[in-house]
C-alpha cells in the first residue's frame, strides 16, 4: 500500500487548495469534495466546516514540485481500462474456482474429508 501524504494543492484549488488536496489524497473527483463542502455549509455545519477549512489551510503543507510532477491525471479511458482488467482477472479466478469445484478431484477430496 502506497503511503501518501495529505497536501494542499493551490494550483488546482479555488481558495487555498484544501479540497483539491483532499480529493487527490482520497482519489476522488475534486468536484465531489467541493460539493460536499458547500452542502455542509448550508446544512447546519457552517461553523464546523469553516473552522475545519481554516485549520486545514494553515496546517497542511503545499504539495512539493517533485510530487506535483509525478502526479499525473488519469483519463477516463485509463480508469475504465483498469476496471476492465480487474473484472477480467476476477472473472478468470472465478472460472478457475468453478472448474475446480465441479471437478472429480474436488469430489474425491471432499469425500475423504467426510470420512
Amino acid at each position: 500500500m502506497s503511503r501518501r501524504k495529505l497536501y494542499r494543492m493551490p494550483q488546482q484549488g479555488k481558495l487555498k487548495g484544501v479540497c483539491a488536496g483532499i480529493a487527490h489524497y482520497l482519489d476522488i473527483p475534486v468536484l465531489l469534495v467541493r460539493a460536499i463542502t458547500v452542502l455542509s455549509l448550508f446544512c447546519g455545519l457552517f461553523m464546523f466546516t469553516l473552522i475545519a477549512y481554516i485549520i486545514l489551510a494553515s496546517v497542511l503543507d503545499e504539495m512539493p514540485q517533485d510530487e506535483r510532477n509525478n502526479h499525473q491525471k488519469r483519463t477516463t479511458r485509463q480508469i475504465l481500462d483498469e476496471a476492465d482488467q480487474a473484472l477480467r482477472n476476477g472473472e478468470q479466478r472465478l472460472r478457475d474456482m468453478e472448474r475446480y469445484v465441479t471437478s472429480e478431484t474436488f469430489n474425491v477430496r471432499s469425500r475423504f474429508r467426510q470420512l
